[in-house]
């Protein structure tokens, strides 16, 4: 059976005669309009469904999909941070035994401590020789974070530098003088004991001490891990207050101090 459209049935009633009756098969005006009328509605309500669908959202594979991407791209995040302060730790730790290489180059080499070499100024060109402390006893004299040109402690970076053992100024006046680590704080070396009464059993000696300043608790125990026993408050690496020239005891850093800042110092 043939199905006629709208404009096939206004088009078979045209001229059907003055009172619009169905003759041979044809639908009068009123009932085409009725007709067109109601399949303009289904075609509005079909429509409106296919929009509706199309506005639905995401199916559940689509989710999955979005979350698997965004998964990735975490853990990618996360991976490139852990290499970063994997990174960091391995640098400052790495310090402590680069400047302890450079105590023994120039002893090796001058047979005196830089920074105690009372002849610095004629073993290295443009040396200054410290005028404070007690010069030519085999001991670096003042604290590690001095910053009294004529210390000891303080020359230390010029006599290594101009020895060529390590890189910098040796303009003690330059801004760029002294070291920093890798989180930005301070590094300093000592031959004055770091801790003044340690407990009787974890004592602190050493012919001189390095020190880091400015590191989180969290850096702090990874690089006792790595280099030492693991402990901040015994072996040869310590934490101390940060900032402090000399403390009572070590302070041992625990996972709920990862955030707060210490001074780490190791001793030689």
């Amino acid at each position: 059976m043939q199905t006629l459209s709208v404009s096939h049935l206004r088009g078979s009633n045209e001229g059907d005669g003055e009172n619009g009756v169905l003759l041979c098969g044809c639908l009068n005006p009123k009932t085409v309009d009725i007709i067109h009328e109601v399949t303009l509605a289904k075609g509005m309500k079909s429509a409106m469904k296919t929009l509706k669908k199309m506005q639905s959202g995401f199916t559940l594979v689509e989710i999955a999909i979005v979350l698997v991407i965004i998964g990735l791209l975490l853990g990618g995040v996360l991976k490139g941070q852990e290499l970063i302060n994997s990174a960091k730790v391995k640098n400052m730790a790495n310090e402590f035994r680069s400047i302890s290489a450079f105590v023994y180059a120039y002893q090796d080499r001058f047979r005196a401590l830089p920074g105690d070499d009372r002849s610095a100024d004629t073993h290295v060109n443009g040396g200054i020789r410290a005028t404070t402390g007690n010069v030519g006893n085999a001991r670096i004299d003042g604290h590690w974070n001095s910053d009294t040109p004529s210390d000891e402690s303080y020359l230390f970076w010029q006599h290594v530098r101009l020895a060529g053992l390590a890189t910098g100024t040796p303009d003690t006046t330059s801004n760029d003088y002294i070291p920093r680590n890798a989180e930005g704080g301070r590094i300093g070396i000592t031959g004055n004991p770091i801790l003044t009464a340690p407990a009787s059993t974890r004592p602190y000696p050493a012919s001189f001490y390095i020190c880091s300043q400015g590191i989180q608790g969290r850096y702090a125990r990874q690089i006792d891990t790595t280099i030492d026993d693991g402990n901040t408050q015994t072996g040869s690496v310590r934490a101390i207050p940060d900032g402090s020239a000399t403390t009572t005891d070590a302070i041992e850093v625990l996972a709920s101090d990862d955030a707060m800042l210490y001074t780490v110092c190791m001793g030689f």
